[in-house]
């Protein structure tokens, strides 16, 4: 059991009013019958609420199209094609284009799943070709009211998005920290991990940021107040983890700049000293501070900045005296640079640029689907497996093979040990949602009103629980799932449970088999490409740090696009390396080259942070 995700109540709350709206007017007007097709738009609520409100409005008509297309085969498929086994093949193609497409977009939870469930019950839905353009005409417009309801927040807070993610970079940073100071600096693999879970929160949200607008003075003042919050978050990654980095070059000690600082803030005075892991957690408790003022929406704290890090996020000229002469005490050097970063924020500089080079939108989905893609395995399993588990539903005499091909689709992640554990999850949970449909069937058995109710408590039971543990999300999906079946058709509630359980052993054994037997030796590729990526990355951050500290905006914009293209390497490499060490029947990973590339990565990458951050005083 995880914690929650920390907007797991969002993705809920949105699905359950896109739901119960059409619910209602379907139930007044007594055609529950529709109630699948209004499902699939309304669905579409559950995606892209980790995107800025921009960003997102471009990309949930995305999701609503991919959906009502998706239903627009299923459909007319099931109203041309009488084959079972045929219909078996439809659904199982077009639940591995979901997988994949979902994959490359990178579109988040819940991915594929839903996609896949309501396309794939609609190929085994009674359907005449005549009726096709007006349940598709259902899906469409429930996946406009979808698209309203997610984008009601941003009438109330326009930058929640951004201002998530940032604190989560913040509560990250503070993790570090903590981290390295419970071991003493020992315990190199702890702090490792932590630096890596730190650089790869730093990496989403700088990538959030980028996709948030600044059109007027307003907003641009908001991100750069934003911008200044993350990078004093990504400063603590060049301070912390020399040792677990195996760093050996002399450099000084990074809190014991800020010693006297901290002293100040906490009325000792200057020159007094502060035990480094005091200061530490000093630090650790104000990033944690702001992160908690963020997700309460309260005004931005004011953070002070290095002169660096001023000029990389300004965007003006910086003073010749400020960079070439050295103040003379710690408190000149304080009162310097807190009238610059006062100077920064009153001039509501331009938002920080992402680094170019980098391909984005349509031309990065089409790169990650290229021959010779990692993914286009994980798509041949997808259609191989449900295929297979469709054809064994129906040879065991199952009236409804679809729920065995998404039982197949649902377990596939991104290799074959993660899609063992998510098999386990998936046959437990529904186990137990068996349980709990037979529980609830005196109240189902109250009318259409209690089954829509119980169907709306179940959506927003199955998010509430699905970060924590898929297997407690799952508890609540299969007696939704049954009910959804109930309003189209009436069928016995002893067959139901017996088809979903039946379903489900034959697609989660049937998926499994076919993980292991469709291997996707591509992954170990992947892993020789980042590899490449990384060393060019380190080579080029090698070299600026090799240069002379900067000494102007141009210099620190090269150091930050240096430093945010290394990061997303290092993170891709960290991806790619746990995929493939998760593959059945994979050639030795080379763990020496990886370690050493990792390793001097992210000493690059503490060098350029601790470049833009010298000196980093406390707020």
């Amino acid at each position: 059991m995880r914690r929650p995700v920390d907007i797991w109540h969002k993705p809920a709350v949105s699905a359950l009013v896109a739901l119960a709206v059409p619910d209602l007017a379907l139930y007044g007007l007594g055609r529950l019958d529709l109630i699948l097709y209004t499902s699939a738009g309304a669905m579409c609520a559950l995606y892209a609420h980790g995107l800025p409100y921009a960003a997102r409005a471009r990309t949930l008509p995305w999701v609503v199209v991919g959906m009502v297309a998706s239903l627009g085969v299923a459909l007319s498929a099931a109203s041309l094609i009488a084959s079972t086994a045929l219909l078996v093949v439809c659904a199982s193609l077009v639940a591995a284009v979901h997988k994949v497409v979902c994959d490359a977009t990178r579109i988040g939870p819940p991915g594929n799943v839903i996609l896949t469930f309501i396309a794939a019950s609609a190929f085994f839905v009674p359907q005449r070709l005549g009726q096709v353009p007006l349940h598709l005409a259902l899906a469409l417009g429930t996946g406009a009211l979808a698209w309203l309801v997610c984008m009601a927040p941003a009438l109330v807070r326009p930058r929640g998005p951004e201002r998530i993610v940032v604190a989560r970079a913040l509560e990250a940073a503070a993790g570090l920290l903590r981290t390295e100071a419970g071991t003493g600096g020992g315990a190199p693999v702890g702090v490792a991990h932590a630096h890596h879970a730190t650089a790869a929160a730093v990496n989403a949200a700088w990538h959030t940021l980028f996709l948030a607008p600044a059109r007027t003075p307003a907003a641009s003042a908001a991100r750069a107040g934003l911008e200044r919050l993350l990078v004093r978050a990504e400063s603590v990654l060049g301070a912390t983890g020399h040792a677990a980095l195996g760093e050996v070059a002399a450099e000084p000690a990074p809190y014991e700049a800020r010693l006297t600082g901290a002293g100040a803030e906490a009325g000792l005075g200057a020159g007094v000293e502060v035990e480094p892991g005091a200061e530490a957690e000093a630090e650790a408790n104000r990033l944690v501070g702001w992160a908690r003022e963020l997700r309460s929406g309260r005004p931005l704290p004011v953070v002070t900045l290095s002169t660096a890090q001023a000029d990389e996020l300004a965007g003006v000229a910086a003073e010749p005296a400020g960079i070439a002469a050295k103040p003379a005490g710690i408190a000149a050097e304080t009162a310097s640079v807190t009238e610059k970063s006062a100077g920064v924020v009153a001039e509501a500089p331009a938002p920080r640029r992402r680094a170019p080079g980098r391909p984005g939108g349509l031309r990065a989905v089409l790169t990650r689907l290229a021959p010779g893609s990692p993914l286009l395995p994980i798509g041949a399993r997808v259609a191989v497996g449900c295929v297979l588990a469709g054809w064994a539903s129906m040879g065991v005499g199952v009236g409804h093979p679809y729920w065995a091909v998404v039982s197949a689709a649902s377990i596939y992640q991104a290799n074959t040990t993660l899609s063992w554990q998510r098999a386990l999850q998936r046959t437990l949970g529904n186990l137990l949602g068996l349980l709990l449909y037979t529980a609830l069937l005196p109240l189902v058995h109250l009318g259409p009103l209690a089954m829509i109710a119980l169907a709306l408590a179940c959506q927003f039971g199955a998010e509430a629980g699905i970060t924590r543990n898929y297997w407690l999300g799952s508890v609540c999906v299969t007696p939704m799932a049954l009910l959804l079946t109930e309003f189209g058709s009436q069928v016995p509630a002893t067959t139901l449970i017996a088809d979903r359980w039946l379903d489900t052993v034959v697609g989660v054994a049937v998926g499994l088999a076919c993980c292991v037997l469709v291997t996707n030796r591509r992954a170990a590729d992947r892993i020789e490409a980042a590899l490449g990526r990384v060393a060019a990355a380190e080579a080029v951050a090698s070299r600026l740090l090799a240069e002379a500290p900067a000494a102007g905006i141009d210099e620190a914009r090269e150091i930050g696009w240096a430093r945010d293209r290394l990061a997303g390497c290092l993170v891709e490499l960290r991806e790619a390396v746990e995929v493939a060490a998760g593959e059945w029947w994979q050639r030795d990973l080379p763990e020496e080259r990886i370690a050493h590339a990792e390793q001097r990565g992210h000493q690059a990458l503490a060098g350029l942070v601790r470049r833009l951050s010298t000196p980093a005083l406390a707020a």
